[in-house]
């Protein structure tokens, strides 16, 4: 697991965008790949029916020892409390496992004895997805066994008794990003958008999520991928923005600057270099 102190520094390299593929579905995984996911996950929990589970297993198993070479992939592993976690947590050990989702994570101590069954170059991903879970979010976000933190924000309302509407969800939200931040990790995942063959919505929705301090997003659809991707990026005004405050600095002999009418100081001229090293697309 790479350092707490970079992790922050390494923001702009990590997947903005994270695509469910049912493990029980080996046809579709390479399609998946060629997706533009930041990041494919191999879902062997929610989207596998208890009775195909072996069955996806092995399959998923076959298709990572056998397949052409596999970039990096993501698994969600069924939960600790499972019959099934042990044997697909032993998929972890074959080499093109980049992550581990841990879903309905609710304390440090189940996050923990995940990581020791890692290697150091593993990420695990907690999905917090209950009230338990979002009670628990500090010790989970300091326990040094997460790499990232994503918010399963369908199951975690059905728990909860609440709605995903009208900013229901912002304080939960909120509580995601600064606990993740507090702990010197990367910005978390925001959770999925039900929105099927609707790309304005999830434009909508990562772009929200951005502005709330959400890094990526979880997709159940490939349609949703390129929207996602495109929510999490600055936008063509902020980056005609950043581009003036930084010609404004570096023609500056007199000390104090002002952009748009408004005085420019360090930390909005370290937001100017961040929006442009982003990628444009």
């Amino acid at each position: 697991m790479p350092p707490r102190e970079n992790q922050k520094e390494n923001q702009m390299n990590l997947p903005r965008s994270y695509l469910f593929v049912p493990g029980d579905r080996p046809e579709r995984f390479q399609k998946a790949l060629a997706s533009g996911a930041g990041q494919v996950i191999i879902d062997l929990e929610d989207a596998v029916n208890p009775e195909a589970k072996v069955d996806a297993r092995a399959a998923l198993r076959n298709w990572l020892e056998t397949a052409a070479p596999v970039p990096g992939v993501c698994i969600r592993v069924n939960g600790t409390a499972t019959n099934w976690h042990d044997e697909d947590l032993a998929l972890a050990s074959l080499p093109a496992v980049q992550a581990v989702i841990l879903p309905k994570t609710e304390s440090a101590a189940q996050v923990r004895a995940v990581r020791d069954r890692l290697a150091a170059n593993q990420t695990l991903i907690a999905l917090v997805e209950s009230v338990a879970g979002i009670l628990a979010l500090r010790e989970i976000a300091q326990s040094r066994a997460v790499g990232r933190i994503a918010f399963g924000s369908v199951d975690f309302c059905t728990d909860a008794g609440m709605q995903d509407l009208d900013g229901a969800l912002n304080a939960v939200r909120t509580a995601i990003v600064l606990e993740s931040r507090h702990a010197c990790l990367p910005a978390p995942i925001d959770g999925v958008s039900t929105a099927i063959g609707d790309p304005d919505t999830v434009l909508t929705e990562a772009t929200r999520a951005r502005a709330t301090g959400f890094g990526a997003k979880l997709c159940i659809h490939p349609s949703q991928v390129a929207p996602s991707n495109e929510g999490f990026l600055p936008t063509a005004a902020e980056r005609l923005w950043a581009r003036r405050v930084i010609d404004a600095i570096e023609g500056n002999t007199f000390g104090a600057i002002a952009v748009d009418g408004k005085l420019i100081d360090k930390p909005l001229i370290q937001s100017a270099h961040t929006i442009l090293a982003q990628p444009k697309v």
